[in-house]
């Protein structure tokens, strides 16, 4: 069995589609590496529904099908499904693995979840070559204004993200942090595990004031801590708004929760105004203890 799973592992990465700014797997590709059938998969997670926020798993609409049959080269008339897929996140890919309750769907979902952070990491290490290659391409482009737009606003103090721009918004988000010299705070109500990643290679200490254990447990966080030392979570549930405070100098508003950057239109803005950001340290010092 593990042999068959090594062989099914390089096909993976080919297997994971950005859609709607999250990273997913169509439901039949799931299938074929749990070895079951495309209905049956799909049936545990209707029979278990209250597990599958639309997080973890989405139908695709027509356009999102289309797209993606265009993509990867699917004629309809060649083999397609006539009814539109469900397609499933990191989270909703180990949801359904222990659902499932098969040998298989577990080993294979630890193979798959793997495939998403070795992803994920390899884009926040060579966010630098990345982002020379979008200068070097924002040359070329000059007279696009949407490509000058989004390959110019790293150093812009309002930073507007858009549907479908997940690497460029967590990228913009590490160039804030990694401005820091001593110690960041962060306010996020919903932060998540994806908040873990982002701060793993920051030097500095992090106070992090979140309310949501749901979504972010102690266990997580526990585990972090015992490799990394730096993160210090206050739970708390008096602040709406999600921020970056830089060394207790600079302050930055963001306009949704990490996780979901890049799955709206949202922005990033820097505040200039001194008076806002000591009411908010002050307010900020009373839950620090």
């Amino acid at each position: 069995m593990n042999e068959a799973i090594e062989k099914e592992n390089v096909k993976i990465e080919n297997m994971i589609y950005e859609i709607r700014g999250v990273q997913v797997m169509l439901d039949s590709d799931l299938a074929k590496l749990f070895k079951i059938e495309t209905g049956n998969l799909n049936k545990a997670m209707k029979r278990n529904i209250e597990r599958f926020p639309i997080e973890f798993c989405f139908k695709l609409n027509n356009n999102e099908y289309n797209s993606l049959l265009f993509q990867i080269g699917i004629a309809k008339s060649k083999g397609g499904r006539t009814n539109l897929p469900f397609v499933y996140s990191e989270q909703g890919i180990a949801m359904i693995s222990s659902v499932l309750h098969s040998e298989i769907a577990i080993q294979m979902s630890i193979k798959i979840i793997n495939t998403f952070v070795a992803m994920r990491h390899y884009l926040i290490d060579n966010k630098d070559i990345y982002k020379s290659i979008n200068n070097i391409n924002n040359k070329l482009l000059e007279h696009d204004d949407k490509f000058e737009f989004i390959f110019s606003k790293f150093d812009k103090k309002e930073q507007l993200i858009l549907p479908g721009q997940a690497y460029d918004s967590y990228s913009n988000v590490l160039h804030i942090l990694k401005d820091a010299s001593n110690e960041i705070i962060i306010i996020d109500p919903y932060a998540d595990p994806l908040f873990l990643d982002l701060i793993r290679n920051i030097k500095v200490n992090i106070i992090l004031i979140t309310k949501d254990s749901n979504r972010l447990s102690n266990i997580e966080i526990n585990k972090y801590n015992s490799q990394y030392h730096n993160l210090e979570v206050i739970r708390d549930n008096s602040f709406h708004d999600r921020y970056f405070i830089i060394d207790r100098k600079y302050l930055y508003l963001l306009g949704s929760s990490i996780n979901n950057l890049g799955n709206k239109t949202s922005t990033i803005v820097k505040l200039e105004d001194d008076a806002i950001k000591n009411i908010l340290l002050k307010n900020i010092k009373k839950i620090i203890h």
